[in-house]
């Protein structure tokens, strides 16, 4: 497999699917984890034939279903495995499956989630115990992420003609390679997009750093501590010059542009520099969006989920819903970021060193993405730092 082709797949369909996201949560805070329901979809995939997965393969930008399965191995066992003990950041990416006791998985279905996915279903009443299942499903949801994602499944969203739920959930905590002084960070005025400004605690450094510019737009990489294997992950803030130009700049941000702008390149001296302290939780149930990129088939009657289990009800499967929760935090430290997506699938019915100014005091985006791949983990925006 080319798993750099892969890769490029796979930050086509993130990108497509942050725009939507980015433009119904334009005045909030956001943060989601496109890697974590691509993932998600794939295991998905996995049980559908035809046109369903066909059209898996087209909305998550794969010819080959074969890769769509081969990248999330990798991503598990390559990319994103735990480098904490290496001295790097600290992550964890896995996967859930939990199916009702009347069926059982296909063996081809059973070993594609074992040795692709390195997880095994759970057998689970959800006939006689939907909210216990939820609450499970929930559970490990927490546990996976450090109870950072607490309550991935909402109240009522499993019931008793729920038959299969599948899950991923993304972990990662990474420490700057260069720390802001907590006793530095001050007050600072933020404005907001409705003219408005609030008063947040503002991170500030005399240390070089990485800073680009870029049309009408300037890009901090902020990298953090690396561990002893060669992956590499960094945090980068894309703040337009406009302080109303966010809207804008997110819907230039496309796959060139990423490929493109998201790099190192060079560091250089400080002028003022400004970036806020952030916490955001988000959530999103994103079955809408989905079926807006293209993702329509598996949440329809012409469903085709026969590759997933044996059952005389298989033909009858469809996705119900999809749903995914985020979380990030940035301070002086590093960055804490979590996300977990479930989707729920029923029964029918120059010479000179320059020196750089970064102020980010009004709207940005960012991106976490790992180096060596060019993997995007995390994106998101923040309109207003003092919500959570």
């Amino acid at each position: 497999m080319d798993i750099q082709a892969s890769i490029h797949s796979q930050t086509d369909f993130s990108l497509g699917f942050s725009k939507e996201i980015l433009e119904v949560s334009a005045d909030k805070n956001a943060v989601f984890s496109p890697l974590s329901i691509s993932v998600a979809l794939s295991l998905a995939a996995g049980g559908a034939k035809g046109p369903t997965l066909d059209q898996f393969c087209t909305c998550l930008k794969f010819k080959d279903p074969h890769q769509l399965h081969e990248l999330s191995s990798q991503l598990i066992n390559v990319v994103l495995p735990d480098g904490s003990a290496n001295g790097g950041p600290f992550s964890s990416f896995v996967n859930g499956v939990w199916v009702d006791q009347s069926m059982t998985l296909k063996p081809s279905y059973r070993d594609l989630v074992k040795k692709q996915y390195n997880t095994e279903a759970s057998s689970v009443d959800f006939i006689n115990k939907a909210n216990e299942v939820r609450v499970e499903v929930n559970k490990w949801a927490a546990d996976e992420t450090k109870g950072k994602i607490d309550e991935l499944l909402p109240a009522d969203s499993v019931d008793k003609s729920t038959r299969l739920i599948l899950a991923n959930a993304l972990y990662f905590k990474g420490t700057w390679q260069k720390k802001f002084d907590s006793a530095a960070t001050k007050e600072g005025t933020f404005n907001l997009l409705n003219g408005d400004s609030v008063q947040v605690p503002m991170m500030t450094t005399t240390k070089k750093q990485f800073i680009q510019t870029v049309g009408d737009c300037k890009i901090l990489c902020l990298p953090y501590v690396q561990g002893q294997d060669k992956r590499s992950f960094s945090m980068y803030i894309i703040l337009p010059d406009d302080i109303k130009g966010l809207p804008e700049l997110e819907k230039k941000v496309d796959l060139n542009f990423l490929e493109n702008h998201l790099s190192q390149g060079r560091e250089v001296k400080v002028g003022s520099f400004q970036l806020p302290r952030f916490k955001i939780s988000f959530s999103v149930e994103a079955t809408e969006i989905l079926k807006k990129i293209g993702l329509v088939l598996p949440f329809s009657n012409e469903a085709d989920f026969t590759e997933m289990v044996d059952s005389p009800v298989a033909s009858s499967l469809c996705i119900s819903n999809v749903f995914h929760k985020s979380f990030v935090e940035v301070n002086e430290e590093g960055t804490e970021a979590a996300a977990a997506t479930a989707a729920t699938v029923l029964l029918r019915g120059i010479l000179m060193d320059p020196i750089e100014d970064f102020i980010a005091d009004h709207p940005f985006m960012f991106v976490i993405k790992e180096e060596l791949t060019g993997v995007i983990l995390f994106v998101g925006h923040v309109v207003n730092p003092f919500n959570s």
